[in-house]
């Protein structure tokens, strides 16, 4: 993996920090694409005084001009692409009655489109290389469906698809494009769910925790980013070369029912 470059979107905090952090110590060169300037330039400057040449950029994913720029940038500074990890998410939670419509077009947009946007700007390039690695972060909601998330899940089903379109398109140029499904994983993006959650619900945070995020799970505890970021390095290498299409779950046994 030594001189590779990897972007990943969303790379400033929770599992897209936890995936920079695993991919600079398997001796890959990153892009950290987000909208947190100060989060993504920290992240950039710690990893660069621990031996990691890494580039942040500044990216909404749902806006083509800001894509293309991100990949741009990658190219401009490192003359090669290599992985792209497509993480970017936000959450809004309400029932679909109640469900903004700017906050639909927001999440569908981020989740979905910006994953589509970034494939597209990215492949191209691995293409002339013959090698690559997509993987998309889904959810363990990209298979099951839970009230009061209409956008999220609907733009996690979707990306699951993409993913498969995208493994069939590019087989034959040595790319391969999985999805990642894990359950809850200890992240700012799912604490701030359980506040939500709790509301909606009209029931405690901490039965929030054991009742609706942990109760389905046969290890009923939450994930930590660094085991969604191991799976991501392995589905990076050259011994997950055999595995395209894949949506691979990581979420303690939450859809096994």
């Amino acid at each position: 993996m030594k001189g590779k470059v990897a972007i990943v979107t969303g790379g400033a905090s929770g599992i897209g920090l936890a995936i920079v952090e695993r991919l600079a110590r398997d001796g890959v060169n990153c892009v950290i694409g987000d909208l947190d300037a100060s989060a993504g330039e920290q992240a950039a400057t710690k990893l660069q005084k621990a031996g990691t040449d890494c580039l942040f950029v500044a990216t909404s994913v749902s806006k083509p001009g800001d894509v293309r720029h991100l990949v741009e940038a990658t190219m401009d500074k490192f003359g090669r692409l290599d992985i792209l990890v497509n993480n970017a998410g936000l959450q809004f939670a309400a029932p679909i009655v109640d469900f903004p419509e700017e906050r639909w077009d927001t999440l569908i947009g981020v989740m979905l489109t910006g994953t589509f946007l970034c494939c597209k700007y990215a492949l191209p390039h691995m293409i002339q290389q013959k090698w690559g690695r997509i993987i998309n972060i889904s959810s363990v909601h990209g298979k099951v469906a839970s009230p009061y998330k209409v956008a999220y899940i609907s733009a996690k089903h979707g990306v699951l698809g993409l993913t498969k379109v995208v493994a069939l398109e590019m087989g034959e140029h040595n790319i391969t494009c999985n999805a990642i499904c894990p359950g809850y994983v200890r992240t700012p993006l799912v604490e701030k769910q359980i506040v939500d959650q709790a509301r909606l619900n009209n029931i405690s945070e901490e039965d929030v925790v054991q009742k609706i995020m942990l109760s389905p799970a046969a290890i009923r505890r939450m994930l930590e980013p660094s085991e969604v970021a191991s799976l991501a390095g392995y589905l990076c290498s050259d011994a997950a070369a055999g595995i395209t299409g894949a949506a691979l779950d990581i979420d303690l046994g939450w859809t096994a029912r």
